[in-house]
């Protein structure tokens, strides 16, 4: 499901290289990907999107080969495959989370399908967001905006879940009840977890520590 090898990439021609570990990361898998401010954690989540292209090596993820795809294809594939769950909350502050929720079907389909929104109620119920459905983002706690976050980004049945610092900024508590989210609604993906957060650890014995490899 995921699978890294080899992987180098460089900024422009006078950016150091950074070599990335190999890692691979079965369908259904959790695993954590862990690193101090650095160690290329914003890069390598950029390069597992398809944001970024490595300039070696083999990335494939969700069944996509990185390299060879086609900017067009990987807009279509990261619609279909992928769910992101962003350290911080990217919302259109005039629509409702409801509204915001549906739009990326809006957009790529011209309709939500009933299925989306029987699935979007049942969601944001059983994150304890369904009396905030109808709420504009800046209304919203950080708390509650973050779930709204993980209902956007699961909202299709992603095949692969990466989740951007997910508990950066919240105590021994928060963090626990965020994860506990994250397996419980990711259950049916692979979940791969960008973070520095020591604490995840001995959740995810499947840890991959990154490095400062740069040349």
């Amino acid at each position: 499901m995921v699978q890294v090898q080899g992987v180098q990439f460089q900024y422009g021609e006078e950016g150091p290289r950074m070599a990335f570990p190999d890692f691979s990361c079965q369908p259904g898998e959790r695993m954590l990907l862990l690193g101090q401010s650095g160690t290329g954690k914003t890069t390598l989540l950029h390069l597992l999107c398809g944001m970024l292209k490595a300039q070696s090596g083999t990335l494939h993820v969700a069944g996509q080969d990185l390299r060879a795809a086609s900017d067009r294809e990987l807009d279509t594939w990261r619609g279909q495959a992928l769910g992101v769950v962003f350290q911080r909350a990217h919302f259109v502050q005039s629509l409702t989370i409801q509204e915001n929720l549906a739009l990326p079907h809006q957009l790529t389909q011209g309709r939500v399908p009933s299925e989306v929104l029987e699935r979007m109620g049942s969601m944001l119920d059983r994150l304890g967001m369904a009396h905030r459905a109808e709420a504009r983002p800046h209304e919203l706690s950080v708390g509650e905006q973050q779930r709204a976050s993980i209902a956007r980004a699961l909202l299709h049945k992603p095949q692969v879940v990466f989740a951007d610092e997910p508990t950066s900024a919240l105590d021994d508590h928060n963090a626990a009840a965020v994860m506990d989210i994250l397996d419980r609604e990711a259950a049916e993906a692979t979940l791969v977890v960008v973070t520095h957060d020591q604490r995840l650890k001995d959740r995810y014995p499947h840890c991959v520590t990154l490095n400062p490899t740069r040349s």
